[in-house]
This record gives structure tokens, C-alpha cells and sequence, in this order.
């Protein structure tokens, strides 16, 4: 699936980081969550359309703490970065 969008909470921390992406295989379109670092939980929603998918992003930034941070460009210009090196 590839990243559609990417959102970081901008807390450190186990207890208080939070992620979230925005997923589409161009059918499916996924949001996974997840609580704490690298080995946290994780949860993950299917939708079938984009706006769908973005209104439970949404939901997920206002209902958890912190200075939201959109990294969804960032990831996009080190995946390209990647792909030309």
C-alpha cells in the first residue's frame, strides 16, 4: 500500500507518542493508528473511499493529545530521495 498521508503527534515517549497513516492500494483505502514507539499498539481501519478514510484521521488527531505535525511530505521527498540514490 503506499502512504498517503502521515501524522506524528509530536510527542517522545512510549506512553505519549502517537502516529498516524493514511494508506491506499487505489481500492482500499486504510488508517493505522498506533500508541507509542517502533513496538506499540496498533490498530487499523479499512474504508472504502478517501473522504471516509480521512474523516477517522480526523478523529483519531483530535481525540489524542498534542501538536499534531503533518509528515506526510517529508516522507514523500526520502522516499524519492531513495528511489534516485
Amino acid at each position: 500500500m503506499e502512504v498517503w498521508g502521515r501524522w506524528w503527534n509530536g510527542s517522545w515517549g512510549r506512553m505519549a507518542r502517537r502516529d498516524i497513516w493514511l494508506l491506499s492500494d487505489g481500492r482500499l483505502w486504510r488508517v493505522r493508528g498506533r500508541l507509542g514507539g517502533d513496538d506499540g499498539q496498533e490498530v487499523s481501519y479499512d474504508f472504502p473511499d478517501e473522504r471516509a478514510a480521512r474523516s477517522m484521521v480526523d478523529r483519531m488527531k483530535k481525540t489524542s493529545a498534542g501538536t499534531w505535525r503533518d509528515l506526510t511530505e517529508a516522507i514523500r521527498q526520502e522516499s524519492n530521495r531513495r528511489r534516485t540514490h
